[in-house]
């Protein structure tokens, strides 16, 4: 079993900006918006998050700053798909495209550069050396933060008003409208949290589990977030059980190689996507299950007035 924890510790390490991300796209997903942009917004807190430690800020500044990007981002995804009524699927596309390429142009000065400060582990004492779970009270103060996020989310939607509303928003917008609800302002609310919390997990990636810039620093897992939804059938702890089996996977290879079974490094790179490809066909094979779970409204326009 103690063979075992390093291989955990690093499934968990992985796994928690997939749970950052994901959670962030779920509530924006039961407002009825998908946004595809998800890759980008996490580059460009990742950069800014990046920057700010290396002109000599602080680590609060760090996380301050790649919320902030990545909020401000998803403000210009809001604007034109929820106010001007843009196509969600585009906009997200072009956001992607957009976010890699402003981080790799603007982070051209700090390739290769260490970050300047950096999240250290906070084990918990005792607990910690528990094998196999005691990776999960060595995390550093982000991944922390993601287990509470993960249980605040969680109640926030299934046991509150407000979460009520951000559900009803994405089944029915037309019923949530003639409630008496601001179906655009609902959107809006979610659309910046899902940013945020896209920003925080870019922030994670460059002060945090890599420490160091380099273009395409995310590695496409915005992506496997968005298929992590999918995944979780928009239940919140299910998306940290899918975040942990991608993150095992993407930390087999690293394992395979330390115990001394030679595997081609790019079949073992692959091994995170082919998996990804492979559940949701599954998934996909059960369109009653999709379409029972699934927003109703999600991905089509609403405007409401406001």
């Amino acid at each position: 079993m103690e063979s075992l924890t390093p291989l955990v510790a690093s499934a968990i390490a992985a796994a928690v900006p997939l749970v950052l991300a994901a959670l962030g796209e779920l509530v924006v997903e039961r407002s009825g918006v998908l946004n595809l942009g998800l890759e980008g917004m996490m580059l460009l807190g990742a950069l800014a998050a990046f920057a700010a430690v290396a002109h000599g800020g602080g680590l609060g500044l760090a996380v301050a700053a790649g919320i902030a990007a990545g909020a401000l981002a998803a403000l210009v995804f809001g604007v034109l798909t929820v106010t001007l009524q843009a196509s969600q699927v585009a906009t997200g596309l072009a956001l992607t495209i957009l976010g890699s390429g402003v981080s790799a142009f603007l982070g051209r000065q700090y390739v290769g550069f260490p970050a300047a400060a950096s999240f250290k582990d906070l084990p918990v004492p005792g607990l910690s050396a528990i094998p196999l779970v005691g990776p999960l009270f060595s995390l550093n103060l982000l991944g922390y933060v993601a287990a509470v996020l993960l249980v605040g989310v969680t109640w926030l939607l299934f046991h509150t008003r407000a979460g009520l509303i951000v559900r009803t928003v994405g089944e029915s917008p037309a019923v949530a409208r003639s409630l008496g609800l601001r179906v655009s302002r609902v959107r809006y609310l979610a659309v910046l949290f899902g940013g945020a919390m896209a920003g925080l997990a870019g922030c994670y990636y460059a002060v945090a589990q890599f420490k160091m810039w380099q273009e395409g620093l995310t590695s496409g897992n915005g992506w496997i977030a968005l298929a992590l939804v999918v995944f979780a059938t928009w239940r919140p702890l299910r998306v940290a059980v899918g975040a942990l089996l991608f993150g095992g996977i993407t930390a087999l290879g690293l394992y395979l190689q330390t115990v001394g079974v030679h595997v081609s490094t790019f079949a073992l790179a692959s091994l995170p996507y082919l998996a990804t490809i492979l559940v949701l066909v599954f998934i996909s094979s059960n369109q009653q299950a999709l379409r029972r779970n699934s927003p109703t409204s999600l991905g089509k326009p609403f405007f409401d007035g406001d």
